[in-house]
C-alpha cells in the first residue's frame, strides 16, 4: 500500500528519502533501524482510498542532526526548512508550493494552560506504541513502511477507519490539547464517523470542565474551516458541537435558532436550527459541483459557507404567530436586516477574516432577494427592464462580494428544505438573475457611475462639492430607472446645468 498523491513528485521524493534513511547505518546506541514512515493523514486517506496531498514522514533510528545533513547533502541545504529545533521537524520543499513534513517520533508533556504550553523533544529511538499514543484518534496513530509498505496499527486505528469510528487512542493525553475537541468536530463531519461511547463521554466532560476556555480564536476557526471546506455534510460536526454543549456554551447566536418555529408550508423539516443545518449541507454540495465557477477551498467557498450558516439568524429575535386570509401563519417580517448583527457578534468569535465576514453580511441581508425580484417581475410589479435595473442595483449594493457567492447561499437556502426532491427542482430564481447579469454585462462594473468627474469637467463644471453632488443626482436617478445609459445621463446633465447657469 502506498498513498495516491495529487502531486507526482511527492512519489518520487518519499522514496528516495526512505532508500537512503535504510542506507545509513544503525544508531549502536538504539534500538530503532533507520526507516521512514508515512503517518497522519496521509495514512488514512491511503485506507480510504482517497488522493492525498498531506506528505508526512516520520523517521526512526536517526538523530536529527543525521537527518538535516542527510536531506541538505541529497536535496540542496537551501531546500531543506525548520519549523521546529527542539523537536527537529524539518520541511522539504520539492517544488515550488509541495513539501514534505518530516520529524522524529516526539514525546510531549503539558507544562501550563496555555495551547503553547507543552514540553516537545524528539526522540529517534521510541517505540512505535509510545509514538503512535502521543496522536489524538486512532484513525491517525498509524504508521505506513514507505519502503515496504508494511501498516503498523498498534491501537486498531484501521478497524476504526472500516467501521467510521471516531475513538480516543488515550484519554490521559488526549485532554492535554483541547483543540482535540474540534478536530473530533470536523473528523466526524469529514469522514462522516461516529464517536465510539467512552470518547463522547470524554469530550462532553471536557466541555463541562470549561476546558475549551483557554483556545485561541485563531486555532478554532483552523478546524471550523476544514469542517467547512472539506466535509461534504457540515452539518454533522454542527450536530457535534451541539450535542457536546458547545453551542449553548460559546455560540449563543445558533443557539437560538434551537426551537425557533417556522411555517410549515415553505419549512416543513422544522425549526430554523434543522433548516440551518440543512443549507450548509446544500451549500456544500453546491461547492462539490463547483456551481457559480466557485473552486473547492477558495475564499468565495468560504464566503458561502459562512454566508449559508448566517442567513437567517435574524429570525429568532423576529419570529411571531401572524395570520394571512384568517389562517395562522408563522412569519419572520424583518429577519434579513435584524441577522446582520447576530452574524457580527458570531463571526467575531472566530478569524474568517473581513471578507467572509461581509460575505454572511449579505448573506443574511440579501438572500431573499434573488426570489422576491423573481416573484415581482412574474406577477407584473417589475417589467423586463426595470427588473434588469434592480438586479444591477443589487450587484452594486452588495459589492465587492462576488454575485456568484450570493447566490449560491440563496440557492442552498431554497434546497435547504424538508421537501420531496428539493435538490433536482429547477432554481427558476438563479436562472433569471445569471440571464441578466450576463445579457447586459451587469457585472462588469456595478459600482461604476455613468458618468465620472472627467465628463463633468468637460462639460464646464469645476471640481468641488457640486460636482460629486450631480453625479450623486445622476444615480440616484439611475436606480429608480429614470435613465439607464450615459447618453441618457448625459442629456439629463446639460439639463440641470442649464438650469444652473
Amino acid at each position: 500500500m502506498f498513498p495516491a498523491f495529487t502531486h507526482p513528485a511527492l512519489t518520487e521524493t518519499c522514496r528516495a528519502i526512505a532508500a537512503a534513511i535504510a542506507a545509513l547505518p544503525q544508531d549502536s546506541l538504539g534500538a530503532q533501524p533507520p526507516r521512514a514512515f508515512f503517518v497522519g493523514g496521509c495514512v488514512r486517506d491511503a485506507l480510504l482510498s482517497r488522493p492525498s496531498d498531506d506528505a508526512d514522514l516520520e523517521i526512526y533510528g536517526v538523530p536529527a542532526s543525521t537527518l538535516r545533513a542527510l536531506l541538505e547533502r541529497q536535496f540542496g541545504a537551501a531546500r531543506v526548512l525548520t519549523v521546529g529545533d527542539a523537536f527537529a521537524v524539518l520541511k522539504l520543499v520539492v517544488e515550488p508550493g509541495v513539501t514534505i513534513d518530516l520529524a522524529l517520533p516526539r514525546r510531549e508533556s503539558k507544562t501550563g494552560e496555555g495551547h503553547a504550553d507543552f514540553a516537545v523533544t524528539g526522540d529517534p529511538h521510541l517505540s512505535f506504541e509510545d509514538a503512535c499514543r502521543r496522536r489524538d484518534f486512532t484513525m491517525n496513530a498509524l504508521l505506513l513502511d514507505v519502503r515496504t509498505g508494511a501498516l503498523i496499527d498498534p491501537f486498531h486505528g484501521e478497524a476504526d477507519i472500516r467501521a467510521r469510528r471516531l475513538r480516543v487512542v488515550d484519554a490521559t493525553t488526549f485532554v492535554e490539547d483541547p483543540l482535540r475537541i474540534y478536530r473530533a468536530v470536523q473528523f466526524a463531519a469529514r469522514f462522516e464517523a461516529t464517536l465510539d461511547p467512552d470518547t463522547r463521554a470524554l469530550l462532553t466532560r471536557m466541555v463541562e470542565d470549561g476546558m475549551l476556555a483557554h483556545l485561541s480564536k485563531e486555532r478554532v476557526t483552523e478546524e471550523l474551516r476544514k469542517l467547512f471546506l472539506r466535509a461534504h455534510r457540515p452539518s454533522l460536526g454542527l450536530t457535534l458541537l451541539r450535542d457536546l454543549g458547545i453551542i449553548a456554551r460559546d455560540y449563543p447566536e445558533l443557539a437560538a435558532c434551537i426551537g425557533t418555529p417556522q411555517e410549515p408550508e415553505w419549512h416543513p423539516e422544522g425549526d430554523v436550527w434543522v433548516h440551518t443545518l440543512l443549507v450548509v449541507d446544500a451549500a456544500a454540495a453546491i461547492l462539490a459541483r463547483q456551481g457559480y465557477g466557485i473552486l473547492p477551498g477558495s475564499v468565495e467557498a468560504l464566503q458561502v459557507m459562512l454566508g449559508a450558516l448566517c442567513h437567517d439568524l435574524g429570525k429568532p429575535s423576529t419570529t411571531k404567530l401572524g395570520e394571512k386570509d384568517g389562517i395562522p401563519r408563522i412569519r419572520s417580517l424583518g429577519h434579513e436586516e435584524a441577522g446582520v448583527p447576530p452574524t457580527e457578534t458570531l463571526l467575531a468569535r472566530w478569524t474568517f477574516g473581513a471578507s467572509v465576514l461581509d460575505a454572511a453580511r449579505v448573506a443574511a441581508e440579501e438572500h431573499l432577494k434573488p426570489s422576491q425580484l423573481y416573484l415581482q417581475r412574474a406577477q407584473g410589479s417589475l417589467s423586463p427592464e426595470h427588473y434588469v435595473n434592480a438586479v444591477r442595483k443589487l450587484l452594486k449594493r452588495i459589492h465587492p462580494v462576488p454575485w456568484q457567492v450570493l447566490l449560491a447561499v440563496a440557492e442552498a437556502d431554497f434546497r435547504g428544505r424538508g421537501i420531496p426532491n428539493a435538490a433536482e427542482i429547477p432554481f427558476d430564481y438563479g436562472d433569471a438573475l445569471i440571464e441578466a447579469i450576463r445579457t447586459h454585462a451587469l457585472d462588469q462594473a456595478p459600482v461604476q457611475p455613468l458618468l465620472r468627474g472627467d465628463d463633468l469637467l468637460a462639460l464646464g463644471v469645476a471640481p468641488g462639492p457640486t460636482m460629486g453632488r450631480l453625479i450623486a443626482e445622476i444615480e440616484a436617478l439611475r436606480d429608480d430607472g429614470t435613465i439607464r445609459t450615459r447618453e441618457d445621463a448625459l442629456e439629463e446633465i446639460k439639463k440641470r446645468l442649464n438650469a444652473i447657469f
